[in-house]
């Protein structure tokens, strides 16, 4: 067992500009970066979010196609540099994605599927890209609601010769609503005693790192902005903006609080 470490923590961003000056690890959606004729230059390593949740929430389906995002993934990895990974266009599986509806202040369309459907889309997804592109730093996620759905998912990876444990970082799907729960924790919990020890929480906020943030391998969390903009109020010496909920200084002052409460991991760091 290696010395303790703290899982890495992936500061999301809807600004892509702050590839080139953040000077810390993010989390960044190719929704946004997309439309940018120029890409940055990476100052420190990144992931990339494919954006599911916007899709699913707005179309209920896939725009793109995995051709289409390998496209822009290559050009990404090629032209911004230091890209560890890439999620998959994975389909999430929170009852109002799949019946449509609210969730918090969110609308969603529904895609009228079933969580065994869209587990199955996931893996197929994966194993598309992969094909497409195995020079590319895709990485699976697991996707489900319940415990055993989440099990379930596993099966399906394992039934197409995937070995999870291979790989340097998996994600896991649809807890971020669910993420300072005891449920979230026992899901956490049960994939790494299936043999998963390196597991990415998507959006996971301070609640859910203080519960189980040991158990994680990295984290992301664009939850900063949110906060900004509830606050109203910018940080003293911030004059050219009514709040902060786009602003470097604010997220990095609010990533340094959240990596001083992270509890330390014996787990690995992706790399």
């Amino acid at each position: 067992m290696t010395a303790a470490t703290q899982a890495l923590f992936l500061l999301g961003s809807h600004q892509p500009g702050w590839l080139a000056c953040a000077g810390v690890p993010l989390f960044i959606s190719d929704r946004r970066l997309r439309p940018y004729k120029t890409l940055p230059r990476a100052a420190a390593p990144w992931a990339l979010d494919s954006g599911g949740f916007t899709e699913l929430k707005d179309y209920g389906d896939w725009t793109t196609s995995p051709e289409d995002y390998v496209i822009r993934v290559r050009r990404y990895r090629d032209q911004i540099g230091r890209l560890m990974w890439a999620a998959p266009q994975d389909w999430m599986c929170e009852p109002a994605v799949i019946a449509g509806g609210r969730m918090g202040p969110l609308t969603f369309v529904g895609t009228g599927l079933s969580v065994a459907e869209h587990q199955r889309r996931t893996v197929e997804n994966f194993l598309q890209l992969r094909d497409l592109a195995p020079d590319l730093p895709f990485v699976p996620v697991i996707q489900g609601y319940t415990l055993p759905e989440y099990l379930a998912c596993v099966g399906l990876y394992e039934d197409a010769a995937v070995d999870l444990a291979a790989f340097p970082v998996v994600g896991l799907g649809s807890v971020c609503r669910r993420q300072g729960t005891a449920e979230a924790h026992d899901i956490i919990t049960a994939l790494r005693q299936r043999g998963i020890p390196r597991l990415h929480g998507f959006g996971v906020k301070t609640l859910g790192l203080a519960r189980y943030g040991h158990l994680l391998c990295s984290a992301d969390s664009l939850a900063w902005s949110l906060d900004a903009r509830r606050e109203g109020t910018p940080l003293p010496g911030c004059t050219r903006h009514k709040n902060c909920a786009n602003c470097l200084r604010y997220a990095l002052r609010w990533r340094t609080g959240v990596i001083n409460t992270l509890p330390k991991s014996p787990g690995h760091r992706p790399r």
